[in-house]
């Protein structure tokens, strides 16, 4: 188990490396210079040249990417480009509102896809199993803002049920001010959970089904153990490890529907903060945005994995 332990941490590390090396790389080939963005129209040339200067970025790449490695290694992220911060703080403002979130969003999104696609196999073909088929299907083609959008002009602006903007009201304190929280939550998490819930049932489905015609359960049905002690106890078991993988990989659809769903719902975490970086090509805030979701998802990842070798020794890939 160590050593299972140890290689998954390992690749970690080098997964966390690669997508900072992307990232890093990427955002240096996207159009436009930050430093005429910076100075606006009609600046002079002398203007822009100094501060190509300032931010560094008249070095060669290859001494941006050392210095940038360096600073990141100590917690460096720098200094962001339009607001004149530290990037650590705005990423530490935001992050832990993109954390509820997903995290909200996938609590969610086990809670009921796991009941859901248990019973859609206990009833193979039935009402709920072809429901469930049909609506993994198409959540799968969903896209994130036409769901998000839809359930803003419905729920927002049409019926009111919901605010919108940021998840805190600065008058509000107490349990008033958690309530306005979770009432500006609920849409955005909707939306992930949505577009999460029906693949993810979906696949548990299948594993179930193929785990209730296995031989250890038709031979503990033919002990006597009660039904219900034999699927939630015994073949839900079996039929989770291969929906653990899918977990893990939902975890990164999640960060990345949640820098369109923060977008349209002008929800304060690292997603909104993200599209505004793209924009105004704020390298220093979209490259510690970019670590910092990279590093959640390969951590969960990690936690995902040593589940499975939790539930199942066997487990050694």
């Amino acid at each position: 188990m160590r050593r299972f332990i140890l290689m998954r941490v390992l690749r970690a590390v080098a997964t966390i490396w690669a997508a900072v090396t992307i990232t890093f790389l990427m955002l240096r080939l996207l159009p436009g210079d930050p430093a005429e963005l910076i100075a606006g129209e009609g600046a002079s040339e002398a203007l822009i040249e100094n501060l190509r200067s300032s931010y560094g970025l008249d070095r060669p790449l290859l001494t941006q990417y050392v210095d940038f490695l360096g600073g990141l290694l100590q917690g460096d992220f720098g200094m962001s480009y339009v607001q004149n911060v530290e990037v650590a703080s705005l990423i530490v403002d935001r992050l832990p509102w993109t954390l509820l979130l997903t995290g909200s969003a996938f609590i969610l999104t086990i809670l009921v896809g796991i009941p859901l696609g248990t019973m859609a196999a206990v009833r193979r073909d039935g009402f709920l199993d072809r429901g469930l088929k049909s609506f993994g299907i198409a959540s799968s083609a969903l896209f994130v803002p036409s769901v998000a959008v839809l359930l803003l002009i419905v729920f927002a602006a049409d019926l009111g049920w919901f605010a919108i903007g940021s998840t805190q009201d600065p008058n509000a304190s107490g349990l008033a001010w958690l309530g306005g929280v979770a009432n500006r939550l609920v849409l955005p998490v909707l939306t992930l959970v949505i577009i999460n819930v029906g693949p993810y049932a979906l696949t548990l489905r299948t594993n179930m089904v193929d785990v209730l015609q296995q031989e250890h359960v038709r031979a503990a049905r033919a002990r006597g153990i009660a039904e219900r002690r034999i699927i939630w106890r015994y073949a839900l078991r079996n039929g989770m490890l291969p929906a653990l993988a899918l977990m893990g990989l939902q975890l990164g659809a999640l960060a990345g529907g949640s820098v369109l769903t923060e977008t349209v719902f002008a929800y304060p975490g690292i997603g909104q903060l993200t599209h505004a970086a793209v924009m105004q090509r704020d390298y220093p805030v979209l490259q510690a945005a970019f670590v910092a979701l990279a590093a959640s998802v390969v951590l969960a990842n990690l936690l995902t994995d040593v589940m499975s070798r939790v539930l199942d020794p066997r487990v050694t890939t």
